[in-house]
């Protein structure tokens, strides 16, 4: 049984030979690990790059898997030509591949993510953006700062920040892990 809906790539994984898990948060069912087969050949990699919004059409049938049969962009993709928007995304990806962990519809949380998607790509001026998406994203989640952080204006404020931030959701969120691209995001930004 096909379906279509929209959905964010939180991040693509080799599974076999022949296959990729593509694991997306989307409008229709929450977090859902997709198989991608005939990447390079029937699909172009680079469309699944972290923190893209596509529209995508699945094998749902309930007895296997969810196979991905046809993927259309929603974003133009300039965060593969930024390194700064590219930085943000793969962190931001990581972020919500650890946070959103069930395959539970919630579109006001998709319509929140999909905005940020289309704000990064349109952003001139990205240094503190993923700042702003964690302090949103942990409202969105149920445990909001009680005062709301300024946002740093040197370098050394905004690691001091970001780190305080991956600290903060280390204290609520049960399925925390440090993302590995958190080392990365602060060297871009050096």
């Amino acid at each position: 049984m096909l379906s279509t809906t929209d959905a964010i790539v939180l991040s693509l994984q080799p599974h076999s030979d022949k296959a990729h898990v593509l694991h997306a948060y989307t409008r229709t069912g929450g977090r859902v690990n997709y198989i991608v087969y005939g990447l390079g050949r029937k699909h172009a990699i680079g469309m699944y790059t972290p923190f893209t919004l596509l529209q995508i059409t699945a094998d749902m049938t309930p007895s296997k898997p969810p196979t991905l049969k046809e993927a259309v962009s929603l974003s133009t993709n300039s965060l593969n030509i930024n390194p700064y928007k590219n930085a943000i995304a793969l962190f931001l990806s990581e972020v919500l591949y650890h946070v959103l962990r069930h395959p539970m519809t919630d579109e006001p949380m998709f319509d929140f993510i999909a905005q940020a998607v289309k704000d990064l790509d349109r952003c001139e001026e990205p240094q503190n953006f993923h700042l702003q998406f964690l302090i949103g994203l942990a409202a969105k989640l149920g445990f909001a700062m009680e005062n709301e952080p300024v946002l740093p204006q040197t370098r050394k404020e905004r690691q001091q920040q970001l780190r305080a931030l991956c600290t903060y959701f280390e204290e609520h969120v049960e399925t925390w892990e440090a993302p590995r691209s958190l080392d990365i995001l602060m060297e871009v930004f050096d």
